[in-house]
């Protein structure tokens, strides 16, 4: 699907120059202070949202009976898991595709993208194998001690 793209303010202009370019296309109206917002027809956003939740639930299907090839595929979209330990790589497919399901019947897939970030760091930090021993511990003390607070007017 094409993408068309106007400043947020010549839709408040003249909403009528920018709403015809919906036949053929998204829109996204750029604004300068905040987020920017896309415009499409309902027909589309369905289709969208019931093509997620499809391919959502394929893949977690996909997942339970076939664990390896599942891995397999999301390596080839998430080359990243590669540096993951095999015992986490089988943990984060579960609980990627877990958000992804959630989010196709909700609509609400920012915590599938947080936990996409969380696990790309993951990954990230285990691709440097110093940084990984280095954060697996031991820890040297738990720093120096300090005494218990009191409470306002007690002293």
């Amino acid at each position: 699907m094409a993408v068309q793209t106007f400043p947020y303010s010549a839709f408040l202009r003249g909403p009528s120059q920018v709403l015809p370019s919906l036949d053929d296309a998204d829109v996204i109206l750029e604004r300068r202070d905040d987020e920017n917002l896309v415009l499409m027809r309902a027909e589309r956003f369905e289709a969208t949202a019931s093509g997620l939740r499809f391919a959502a639930r394929s893949l977690a299907i996909l997942a339970r009976r076939q664990l390896d090839l599942a891995e397999e595929v999301l390596a080839e979209e998430l080359p990243w898991l590669h540096w993951l330990p095999e015992n986490e790589r089988a943990a984060c497919v579960r609980e990627l595709l877990a958000d992804l399901v959630a989010g196709a019947d909700t609509g609400l897939l920012l915590p599938f993208a947080r936990n996409l970030a969380s696990w790309r760091a993951t990954a990230e930090v285990w691709s440097d194998p110093q940084l990984a021993h280095d954060l697996q511990g031991p820890f040297p003390g738990d720093g120096p001690e300090l005494d218990r607070p009191q409470p306002e007017g007690s002293e």
